[in-house]
């Protein structure tokens, strides 16, 4: 479908391993995306494979056609995000230990400041792409899973 994302990979060197609930995360973010995503470049039409990687501070999203040509290569800061990626995973932390022990009203409560928190990642990722990027806010939620699994080291 034009406009959209057909295929997503992270970066290898990018990649670290991870517990059995941040692999979970991941895949179904992917499953997700490739499911249902609004994804239109300005400077391209679509589809779209998409790889994403970490450079030193910046999120780098290479999008390709489905030819393999390079559309374009969007480098976007991510210290504006840190707090939020911090926070997230302090939350999320807190949601996978209360998944375990904790009463459903505690889980849920949990689970609220973990969705609020990924909403405001997600809209900022959409603010700071808006004039590059047109993406639904589905598109963002799923993005920004992938950008905090991104910044996991180790």
């Amino acid at each position: 479908m034009p406009g959209n994302i057909t295929s997503i990979r992270l970066d290898e060197k990018s990649i670290v391993r991870r517990n059995a609930d941040i692999e979970h995360e991941r895949k179904v973010a992917i499953f997700d995306l490739l499911e249902d995503n609004h994804f239109v470049l300005a400077s391209a039409p679509g589809p779209y494979d998409l790889v994403l990687r970490l450079e030193e501070s910046r999120l780098v999203m290479e999008a390709r056609g489905a030819d393999g040509t390079l559309l374009e290569e969007i480098k976007l800061q991510v210290t504006p995000f840190r707090r939020i990626i911090k926070d997230y995973f302090l939350v999320c932390e807190s949601y996978f230990s209360a998944i375990r022990t904790a009463s459903p009203s505690q889980i849920e409560a949990i689970d609220m400041g973990r969705r609020g928190l990924h909403n405001e990642g997600s809209e900022l990722l959409r603010e700071r792409l808006a004039q590059q990027i047109e993406m639904d806010l589905g598109t963002a939620r799923r993005l920004f899973t992938l950008i905090c699994v991104l910044h996991i080291r180790g």
